[in-house]
């Protein structure tokens, strides 16, 4: 067993110290992943903050089984800065037209250092064996939060396709991932 899924399986059973050994040793990943969803870094301290929120609350529930726990908080972290995406959407504190994909932070930040993890190389390369259009309609759904919908009109493809080449291509990512 990692350490990280050890100190997520303490914290599930109430233990705070293993919690902050938990935040200290993933939150870079984590805050990096909402920082690139939301590329607005007061929005992406909140989605981690309220992120972990989630995490302490459910951390009972993690089944080491089902995933790594790297994945399984990423995956709480990112509906969480998604959601907060779509909020802002709905206010309209963001033009949806507009170039948000454009805003970069000048600095070397969390993301970039934790690229150069281990786990990101594993994901690019099994980035590398799906198809162009899998990589494609994977990288609009995850890093854009696009919609299946989204995806058909963004690519100018059937909904049925998009929907497929999503499915495969997470399958696909899900077995080199295991591998």
């Amino acid at each position: 067993m990692t350490q990280t899924a050890e100190q997520l399986i303490r914290s599930g059973r109430g233990d705070t110290g293993a919690f902050a050994e938990l935040y200290r040793a993933t939150s870079a990943h984590l805050f990096a992943l909402a920082l690139r969803i939301l590329r607005r870094r007061e929005w992406a301290e909140e989605a981690l903050q309220e992120g972990f929120s989630k995490i302490w609350r459910h951390a009972s529930e993690y089944d080491r089984q089902k995933g790594a726990p790297l994945t399984w908080m990423g995956s709480i972290v990112r509906n969480t800065a998604l959601d907060r995406l779509r909020r802002a959407k709905r206010e309209s504190l963001i033009d949806p037209e507009g170039p948000i994909q454009n805003l970069q932070d000048e600095g070397l930040g969390p993301f970039d250092q934790a690229a150069q993890g281990m786990e990101a190389k594993a994901l690019q390369r099994c980035l590398e064996t799906l198809t162009q259009e899998q990589r494609e309609s994977l990288s609009l759904a995850y890093w854009r939060g696009l919609t299946h919908m989204e995806l058909a009109a963004a690519l100018k493809k059937p909904l049925g396709t998009v929907k497929t080449w999503v499915r495969r291509g997470l399958d696909q990512l899900r077995k080199c991932l295991e591998g």
